[in-house]
This record gives C-alpha cells, sequence and structure tokens, in this order.
C-alpha cells in the first residue's frame, strides 16, 4: 500500500508539469504580444505600446483589431503610417501588421459619410468577408478612409488589453 501511495503523490506534480505545458502551449496559440508602431491608433495607442491581442474571435464595431496589411494596397512607410510589427518573443509570421478600430462589420450598413473610398459602393451593408477599420488618428492613418475595404481573413485578432511598457 505503501507503494501505490508514494507512485500517487510523485505523480500528481508530474501531472501538474504537464497540464501547466498544455496550457502555455495553448495560450500561445491564441495570444500574440504586438508593438504598435505609428501614431494612427492615438491617444489610445502610441508610438512602442505593447498590447496583447487574442486570436480566433470575430470582432464587434468599435474594438480594435491587429490585421496583416495587403502589401499591394497598403501604405507607404512613411512614419506616420508605420505598421505595427510582432515582437521577437512571438512574432506572427507574413506580412506587416496594422493596428486599427473596427468601424463596420458584415451586415452594417456602409459608412459612406465617414469614408470617403466607400462613398461609391453599390451596396447598403458592408459585404460578408469585408470589414470597415479606421485609425482613431485620421491624420496618420491610411484605413478603410483611403483603401475601402479590408479582408476579414486579414484579421490576426483583437486587441485584449495593454501590456506594461
Amino acid at each position: 500500500m505503501r507503494t501505490a501511495s508514494w507512485a500517487l503523490a510523485g505523480g500528481v506534480p508530474v501531472l501538474a508539469a504537464f497540464v501547466l505545458v498544455l496550457t502555455a502551449t495553448a495560450l500561445r496559440r491564441r495570444l500574440v504580444a504586438v508593438t504598435v508602431r505609428g501614431a494612427s491608433m492615438e491617444p489610445a495607442y502610441r508610438d512602442g505600446d505593447r498590447v496583447l491581442v487574442r486570436r480566433g474571435r470575430l470582432p464587434a464595431p468599435g474594438q480594435v483589431v491587429v490585421v496583416t496589411d495587403l502589401p499591394d494596397t497598403g501604405p507607404t512607410a512613411d512614419a506616420a503610417t508605420a505598421p505595427v510589427r510582432a515582437t521577437a518573443a512571438r512574432a506572427v509570421p507574413g506580412p506587416a501588421l496594422v493596428i486599427k478600430r473596427v468601424a463596420a462589420v458584415p451586415g452594417d450598413p456602409v459608412p459612406r459619410d465617414r469614408v470617403a473610398a466607400l462613398a461609391g459602393v453599390p451596396e447598403r451593408y458592408v459585404p460578408r468577408g469585408q470589414l470597415v477599420l479606421l485609425g482613431d488618428n485620421p491624420a496618420a492613418s491610411f484605413d478603410s478612409r483611403h483603401r475601402g475595404y479590408f479582408p476579414a481573413a486579414c484579421v490576426v485578432g483583437t486587441v485584449w488589453r495593454s501590456l506594461p511598457g
């Protein structure tokens, strides 16, 4: 009986360590740290701020998202519109990242009054698979005002919280 209780007592720390490793792995797949570059989201997020982004959630209007920039229609690389980059500790593979606020999702009315690039689109509602994304600082943001819709498939995730810097 003594051997069985010793094996059980020794197995608990091993099981706890295993659960901890599984949890850490799952969190790394769901969360990514991103450093904001540029002034497009001021005053909410400033150049150099770090945010934790939660993957796999559909964004809602008002939420801040990180999306992969589309190189063929993306912003020029000047200081005011520089994209965000993933931190080296948990890099997101692929193109540069940009951070924007969701103004409209599929099924919402097209915000023609706020988004000049969408003033002439024929549809009344944001089409399926598309998002309207705006920076909080219009003077420094290359967003839906200039490029129109962003593909929803380019969303990396929604900003969950700011990280201490």
